[in-house]
């Protein structure tokens, strides 16, 4: 049968079908490519921002904004329109962020590979003792995200451009003192004001609803009352500090550790050294000279002369010498070699040495103070001990776990509990989860993300290990979850009730206070009208700008007023942060006349190289050719 096909398909007939359906892929193929969906957010100078840099960057910044503010950011996140803003934002950061790095490549900015290398030996949080740790470097960037060595140093190049750039703008501002001068002028100015103050709760009373107005509110900010997609999850944990409690640690091994150890609960003896350096340059003639000068120096210090003077006397280590020639604490290796040999043979306070030759010129040495060596006794230190070498042995014991308790989840994929037996945990139920702002263990985005995940909501199956941190790893399942939801009406119209009648009540005081401003800008007494409103002027002497007595917003407010003049009143409203709003006049202006403070030229400086950066970015802006679309929630977080 196959041969008769093959015969069949060498005819002319045959072949021109099959190059037909060649051509239809073929085409179809390059349209498929010719027509695929930009899902770009944005373009700058003809580069892209795409979706997933957007939805990297708002999550990042929407997980900071919900760590740092809490149950007030999902308040606010509630709001579409602070959300839309929000959204605004992150995409305007990344825009500057790609004008700042084609400007770097633009005016050849780069960062060198081993300038790399010695900045990630260099950082703290990859260092064990000291020392940087390959282990530790590589586990901390999984952790962050970063799965492969590469992309964390290709992320890490890119900031460190951007930082060489931003400080070569930064680091040449300056303030004049002309400057300084005005400023201080602004900060110690006071001003006598007058306000009185008008509540918006007293024209509640004569705000109406209707049924219409609460259903049209409601209805156009569904938003503001939706009950987020949340999730609870049944889950089993290992951890480390419980494991090292079930961990015995005996007296033999605290014993023999300390043994093995000695050196790390020693402190070596230390000597505090002064010295009298005479400098020579290169050549025998100036080395013999100096050599001289250095022997008569120290015939000076035999026949008695003091330390100290003669060191601010003659010593060429001027900054040393104004100490009397004060060293401080040495720290072997820090000298050269022939100066640390001298230094550690003297032996008794008050010892000096012979000429001690290095690179630097001729040195006498005196030994100023003297600290014994010190070896913490065992006693001083098992409690310590006992508790590192359990939590060494938990570290030891929880690896082993954590691989069982990933194997047997895998294995039984629709139940906790047989991994929780394997393991000798309990299985616990986390409370609502929401997709920030949770408690720990799942204020961790890797925890949120399994716990969101189709494998747990849709598959119904066990999530994966999750290593929380080098401490803890978990692994749960689906519990309860429940989808976003706007509330009834019913639950959230006594809540829609009273935003309404706030909203009409403020509108209606601040008719009143524009009426008020109105007369009394005119020269009309309105004492009557504020008694008959509850209220009556309230006068401030030598008001601050950043007064704490009085509302922050009244003090803003009085300070952006003119200074009064004859004739011509100066007055405001403004809204207070309760709803509330206040009538503002300005009386007077004073100007202290205070010394500045001697950081003041620092702040304005750092005050004005922002400015100048800000600056920079908007110069930027001006030639750049930048499109944008509008960005949505994303719907996927994490």
């Amino acid at each position: 049968m196959l041969e008769d096909i093959r015969e069949k398909s060498q005819g002319l007939t045959a072949k021109i079908i099959l190059g037909l359906i060649i051509l239809t892929f073929a085409v179809a193929g390059v349209g498929s490519y010719t027509n695929s969906v930009d899902t770009s957010v944005a373009t700058v100078n003809g580069e892209p921002i795409s979706q997933q840099a957007f939805n990297k960057a708002y999550q990042a910044q929407r997980g900071r904004m919900a760590q740092q503010f809490g149950e007030m950011f999902d308040t606010l996140s509630n709001d579409a329109n602070y959300m839309a803003n929000f959204r605004q934002g992150v995409l305007d950061n990344l825009i500057n962020e790609k004008l700042i790095d084609q400007n770097s490549e633009a005016l050849a900015i780069r960062v060198s590979d081993l300038r790399l290398k010695e900045t990630i030996r260099k950082m703290p949080e990859f260092q064990v003792d000291g020392t940087f740790d390959n282990n530790r470097y590589l586990a901390i960037i999984n952790q962050a995200g970063f799965f492969q060595s590469s992309d964390f140093r290709d992320y890490l190049r890119v900031e460190m451009t951007r930082r060489q750039l931003s400080q070569a703008l930064i680091a040449t501002e300056f303030n004049l003192p002309y400057q300084e001068k005005l400023q201080l002028a602004l900060q110690n100015q006071t001003r006598d004001i007058r306000f009185a103050t008008i509540s918006a709760e007293q024209f509640k009373a004569t705000v109406e609803l209707t049924d219409e107005e609460v259903n049209s509110y409601y209805l156009a900010n569904q938003a503001r009352f939706q009950n987020k997609e949340q999730v609870k999850v049944d889950y089993i944990s290992l951890n480390v500090a419980n494991i090292a409690k079930g961990i015995n640690v005996t007296d033999e091994e605290v014993a023999k550790y300390y043994q093995e150890n000695s050196a790390s609960f020693t402190e070596s003896a230390q000597r505090r050294i002064s010295h009298i350096l005479i400098e020579f340059n290169d050549g025998n003639a100036d080395d013999e000279a100096a050599k001289i000068q250095a022997q008569a120096v120290l015939a000076r210090l035999e026949q008695g002369e003091d330390f100290a003077v003669l060191a601010k006397e003659v010593s060429n280590d001027t900054f040393s010498g104004e100490n009397g020639g004060d060293l401080e604490w040495l720290e072997p290796g820090v000298m050269e070699e022939t100066f640390d040999e001298a230094a550690l043979a003297l032996v008794n306070v008050g010892d000096t040495s012979q000429l001690v030759k290095t690179s630097f010129g001729y040195h006498v040495l005196k030994l100023t103070d003297y600290k014994e060596e010190v070896v913490k006794a065992l006693i001083d230190v098992q409690t310590e001990l006992r508790s590192k070498l359990s939590n060494d042995q938990a570290q030891e014991k929880f690896f082993t776990l954590q691989q069982e308790m990933a194997r047997i989840s895998f294995e039984f994929p629709d139940s906790l509990e047989d991994a929780a037996a394997e393991v000798n945990v309990t299985i616990q139920t986390s409370p609502w989860l929401l997709r920030g702002g949770n408690s720990a263990p799942f204020d961790q985005a890797k925890a949120v993300e399994a716990a969101f995940s189709d494998i747990v909501l849709q598959d119904n199956m066990n999530s994966d290990l999750i290593e929380v941190n080098d401490d803890v790893a978990l692994v749960l399942r689906l519990n309860t979850f429940q989808e976003a939801n706007v509330k009834p009406l019913s639950e959230v119209e006594a809540q829609i009730k009273d935003i309404i009648v706030n909203q009409k009540a403020t509108e209606k005081a601040q008719q009143t206070v524009d009426s008020l401003l109105a007369d009394f800008n005119a020269g009309t007494d309105i004492s009557t009208q504020l008694t008959a409103l509850n209220t009556s002027f309230v006068s401030k002497e030598k008001v601050a700008r950043y007064s704490p007595e009085i509302d922050q917003s009244i003090s803003r407010a009085a300070f952006v007023l003119p200074h009064p003049v004859s004739g011509v009143i100066s007055a405001s409203t403004v809204a207070l942060s309760n709803g509330d709003l206040a009538l503002i006049e300005v009386t007077a202006v004073d100007v202290n006349d205070v010394a500045a403070t001697p950081n003041l030229a620092q702040q304005q400086t750092s005050q004005l190289a922002q400015s100048a950066y800000q600056s920079f970015v908007n110069s930027l802006k001006v030639g750049a050719k930048i499109t944008r679309k509008q960005v949505a929630e994303p719907v996927t977080a994490y």
